[in-house]
């Protein structure tokens, strides 16, 4: 059995292919492609990634990354409020078709999901008062996808958006995370 575009990806990467390795064809027959703009949010209360992918047929870009870091002395109800404000700006200013959230995952701490939970709802309240689309995928999901491992460092996730996307530097952790749930959804969505 080949391996996947993405596997073979992540092994160049690595160094592990060499001129020998062979291609299954049929990995190279790829889904429609994915057009437009999607807004890639890492939710969090105190540190909230977001970039914006532009995808043009097997092509992508980054528009635009940051980082919502808020201190310990703003409020957690003003932080929502800067959160929602923030992603709506951005689907203002950008007009992506899409909304790629990284899905609620498993905490212990009911306090720590508690406060995940209202951050991501901050977030895609905004996605929903503009009417744009919300999909949502696991973090191992969107390792798998860009990196070719699904149990990815934060480390690993940088540096292949940083060589796959030409970045000028690595991104920020936050940052590289919202990518990758854009390029996740870029690479994996497919049309009804």
């Amino acid at each position: 059995m080949g391996k996947s575009s993405r596997k073979l990806w992540a092994d160049h990467l690595q160094g592990k292919l060499n001129k020998s390795t062979k291609v299954d064809p049929k990995v190279l027959i790829q889904k429609k492609a994915y057009n437009g703009n999607i807004l890639g949010i890492d939710p969090s209360l105190r540190g909230t990634g977001l970039a914006v992918l532009k995808c043009e047929g097997n092509s992508f870009k980054l528009l635009h990354s940051e980082t919502l870091s808020f201190k310990p002395k703003i409020d957690s109800i003003s932080c929502l409020g800067l959160i929602h404000q923030a992603v709506a700006h951005l689907i203002d200013l950008w007009k992506p078709r899409h909304v790629s959230c990284e899905a609620t995952i498993y905490v212990q701490n009911f306090k720590t999901a508690q406060i995940m939970g209202a951050a991501r709802g901050a977030a895609l309240s905004a996605s929903a008062i503009g009417d744009v689309p919300v999909f949502e995928y696991a973090p191992l999901r969107v390792k798998q996808a860009v990196v070719g491992f699904g149990r990815a460092s934060k480390e690993q996730m940088s540096q292949t958006l940083f060589q796959m996307l030409h970045l000028p530097k690595p991104l920020p952790f936050d940052q590289s995370d919202a990518l990758g749930l854009a390029l996740c959804h870029a690479l994996t969505w497919q049309p009804n």
